[in-house]
C-alpha cells in the first residue's frame, strides 16, 4: 500500500523594510527643516460626521447592554446629550485662514517660524499654549471661541506678516554688520540679511555644510563672482556664485530648493530663492564685505 505524500507548504508573511525615500514629494511641515507626522484622530479633532452613524441597520452592530435596557425601538435622542465642539482649524488642515491664524499667534510671540497656511506640530503646540493661558481646554484645536479669543487679542495681519521675506526668523545682526556692504549670515537662524550700513535691505533663507565639511565662520570679502558656475571638484551647478572664503561661496541650490533642510552643501551657503538671490548677486559688488557667525 503506497502513501500518499501530503506536501505542506507555509507562505510566511514578509517583514516590511521602511527605506528614506528621497525621490517622493515633499511632505507637509512647517519649515522647521523636518517632515511632520501624519496628525491623530485626537490632535485633529473627530467631527459629528467622521462619528459611526447611530441609523445602523440591524445586525450591523450589537448594542451596548445599558442601551439595550433603556433605548426602544421608537426611542429619541435624550435632548439633554450635547454634541462635542467642532473644531474650524486643527492639525492636519491647511488654509489661508490658518495662515492668519499662524501670524497672529507670531503677534503673541507663541511661534517663532514664519506662516505656511499648514497646521501641523508647532501650530497645535502653539494653540494649547494660548488656551492654557486663557482658561479655555488645551485641545490644539482651534474651535469658534479660541478663535474669538485670539482674534480679540491681535491685530489683522499685515501682508509682510502674512508672507515674511523668509522661512526663518532673521536673527539679531551680529556687530561687524553694522557698518559698510555686508552679507550678514546667521548659522543659528539660516538667513542671510543683505545690509548696507546697519540697514537690512533684504533677507532670504540659507543651509550650511555638513559637520564633515562645515561653513567657515568669520569675517571674509567677496573675492569673484560668477553667475554661472560648476563645481570642479563636485561637478554641481553653482549659479550666481560669490566666492568668499577659498572654494566656499554663497551661491543658489536647486538641492536645497527642492529638499529644504533634509541635505547639507560642502561648505557653501546655498540659497533657495533663485530671484531674490539673482537680486542681490547683481547688488554685491567684488570686496564687500561677508560675516558668518553663530
Amino acid at each position: 500500500m503506497h502513501r500518499q505524500r501530503v506536501i505542506i507548504r507555509t507562505l510566511g508573511v514578509a517583514t516590511a523594510v521602511a527605506l528614506a525615500a528621497t525621490a517622493c514629494g515633499p511632505q507637509k511641515t512647517e519649515n522647521t527643516g523636518s517632515a511632520s507626522s501624519a496628525p491623530s484622530a485626537s490632535a485633529a479633532g473627530t467631527s459629528p460626521e467622521s462619528s459611526p452613524s447611530t441609523d445602523s441597520k440591524p445586525g450591523d452592530a450589537s448594542p451596548s447592554p445599558s442601551a439595550s435596557k433603556s433605548a426602544s425601538p421608537s426611542a429619541s435622542p435624550s435632548p439633554s446629550a450635547s454634541p462635542s465642539v467642532k473644531p474650524i482649524m486643527a492639525n492636519g488642515d491647511e488654509s489661508e485662514q490658518i495662515r492668519e491664524l499662524q501670524a497672529r499667534l507670531r503677534q503673541l510671540k507663541l511661534m517663532s517660524v514664519a506662516p505656511t497656511g499648514f497646521y501641523g506640530s508647532k501650530t497645535t503646540a502653539a494653540v494649547k499654549a494660548f488656551q492654557s493661558k486663557n482658561g479655555l481646554t488645551a485641545t490644539g484645536s482651534v474651535d469658534a471661541a479660541t478663535w474669538k479669543k485670539i482674534q480679540a487679542a491681535t491685530k489683522k495681519p499685515t501682508a509682510d506678516e502674512l508672507r515674511p521675506p523668509t522661512v526663518n526668523e532673521v536673527d539679531a545682526p551680529d556687530p561687524r554688520c553694522m557698518e559698510g556692504r555686508v552679507m550678514c549670515i546667521s548659522k543659528e537662524s539660516r538667513t542671510l540679511a543683505w545690509m548696507i550700513d546697519g540697514k537690512v535691505i533684504s533677507t532670504m533663507d540659507v543651509r550650511f555644510g555638513s559637520e564633515n565639511t562645515p561653513t567657515r565662520e568669520g569675517v571674509f570679502n567677496v573675492g569673484w563672482k560668477a553667475k554661472e558656475w560648476t563645481s570642479t571638484i563636485y561637478h554641481t551647478p553653482m549659479p550666481y556664485a560669490m566666492f568668499f572664503s577659498g572654494g566656499q561661496a554663497v551661491h543658489y541650490s536647486a538641492d536645497f530648493a527642492a529638499r529644504g533642510y533634509a541635505g547639507a552643501s560642502h561648505g557653501c551657503v546655498n540659497v533657495r530663492d533663485k530671484a531674490k538671490l539673482s537680486k542681490l548677486f547683481d547688488d554685491v559688488k567684488v570686496g564687500d564685505k561677508v560675516v558668518v557667525y553663530w
